[in-house]
């Protein structure tokens, strides 16, 4: 399918050398978030805050309101969350992570111990946990193992083994589903899955809530592939995937179609009471949440056009493309295509690597040096070390993901980006491992150094230091 849009404003791309690029990477540590924008020709990252706003978005922004309390902008905003979502209580946020906090600190004050599981929680929904001593437990569907398996939601959560934990003695006092989910290959989450999954937490006396930052694009995929959905619009399966949650918590840089917000929604009164009085300690005042009152105008706007389905078409369409082209060159990928992000399954591109020389950071580091293309490591660094425990084990997936910015880059750019993975693809064989060099205990893939590894069994311990 064809764009939607139309460009009106460009953007010049950063153009680099080789020599460049290797010596950017040494000064970043292999780690491609220390990497300069102005080093990144095709920056697939992340998708989180980095949209193309529309000309309705930046005209928005002129109707801004920053009083300090009870703006307009901030009744307008509330007016499309509580439309769009159908939750009383919406205390708004800088970004997700932000409303995870608030969410875990309202719920989990004195929660050390207990497990709150999910389908798969994303590195900072764990960290967040993490940090508060709560074990982040992913229950993934049994079809989620086999990333080259084309089953339409395996996205879902195992429902027998949330069923065994729940029935368990350890204490669950949250069950949480990321949809889409972000760390098994961007894949979707059935309606049929949402409500078992709300049953058996409501039935254990457990609030339920949704990670729904992907939310529309999670509406789309039900739509295509759910009986029963086929000529239901994408607001009304929003809604009714909403209707069986007591909240969620929501990033607006991906659903939101804005370059920086959040907020989480409940039923919960008085939950929401200890939220509103943490975002005045820690964000804010609860009608601005660290939000100028520009930013709640554009999410206003957002949140209505993430909702079309052109858009949500050529978002898919785009996703599917890219995922094509890499598979015609032979690289292996998650499959079916997801929704937000193409994956490649790292483990199977460089089977000569150990797990715990991190191969889906290896190979970011290889496609950056290729191309100048920038991507995000979705293994063992970034899910494999328990920030409780200090204990490291190989993930469950090892993943390179190449998230694409909303309404930013052309079939052109992706083809560029296939071309560049596909050279490396063919050198592979002499691709060596990394080794971590320092890390911190807790969201490791955002600050962690590495170095090349110098034998195939160099797994030297790391220097370890405490933050996030």
């Amino acid at each position: 399918m064809y764009e939607p849009y139309k460009i009106k404003v460009v953007e010049p791309l950063p153009i680099t050398t080789r020599a460049q690029r290797e010596q950017a990477l040494r000064a970043a540590g292999y780690n491609l978030f220390g990497l300069r924008a102005a080093d990144v020709t095709i920056d697939l990252l992340t998708d989180s805050g980095t949209a193309a706003m529309s000309q309705d978005q930046w005209a928005a922004l002129m109707r801004g309101d920053e009083s300090y309390a009870g703006a307009r902008s901030w009744h307008r905003f509330l007016d499309v969350v509580t439309e769009t979502f159908g939750f009383p209580h919406v205390i708004p946020a800088h970004q997700g992570r932000a409303a995870e906090r608030l969410l875990f600190g309202a719920l989990l004050p004195t929660a050390s111990g207990h497990t709150v599981p999910s389908n798969a929680h994303f590195d900072t929904t764990k960290g967040n946990l993490e940090v508060l001593g709560v074990s982040a437990r992913d229950l993934p569907c049994a079809e989620a193992a086999d990333p080259a398996k084309a089953a339409p939601f395996k996205g879902n959560i195992d429902l027998d083994a949330l069923r065994d934990l729940l029935a368990g003695s350890r204490p669950v006092p949250l069950v949480m589903l990321t949809v889409t989910n972000n760390a098994a290959g961007g894949q979707p989450v059935s309606m049929a899955n949402i409500a078992a999954t709300a049953a058996l937490a409501h039935e254990a006396g457990v609030p339920f809530y949704l990670d729904a930052c992907r939310i529309a694009e999670n509406a789309y995929f039900i739509q295509q592939r759910e009986s029963g959905y086929e000529h239901t619009s994408i607001a009304d399966i929003v809604r009714h995937m909403c209707s069986h949650a007591d909240g969620i918590t929501f990033s607006a840089k991906k659903d939101g179609l804005a370059n920086i917000g959040g907020f989480l929604a409940t039923r919960d009164e008085q939950l929401a009471a200890r939220a509103r009085q943490l975002c005045v300690v820690s964000e804010g005042y609860p009608t601005y949440g660290g939000l100028a009152g520009r930013d709640l105008e554009a999410i206003a706007v957002g949140l209505r056009e993430v909702l079309d389905a052109d858009y949500l078409r050529h978002r898919i369409d785009s996703t599917a493309f890219l995922v094509a082209e890499l598979q015609a060159r032979g690289i292996p990928m998650v499959l079916p295509a997801g929704g937000h992000a193409a994956y490649i399954d790292a483990a199977a591109f460089l089977p000569h690597l150990p797990l715990l020389q991190y191969p889906a950071q290896a190979l970011l580091g290889e496609i950056y040096l290729e191309g100048g293309v920038r991507g995000a490591e979705l293994g063992t660094v970034t899910f494999g070390l328990d920030g409780t425990t200090g204990h490291e084990q190989p993930a469950a997936w090892e993943l390179v993901r190449l998230a694409l910015p909303r309404r930013v880059y052309t079939r052109s750019h992706l083809a560029y980006v296939a071309d560049t993975i596909g050279a490396v693809y063919q050198r592979r064989h002499g691709i060596r491992g990394l080794r971590i060099t320092e890390q911190p205990l807790v969201m490791r893939n955002f600050t962690a150094r590495f170095a090349p590894a110098t034998t195939s069994v160099d797994t030297a311990a790391p220097k370890v230091y405490q933050g996030t």
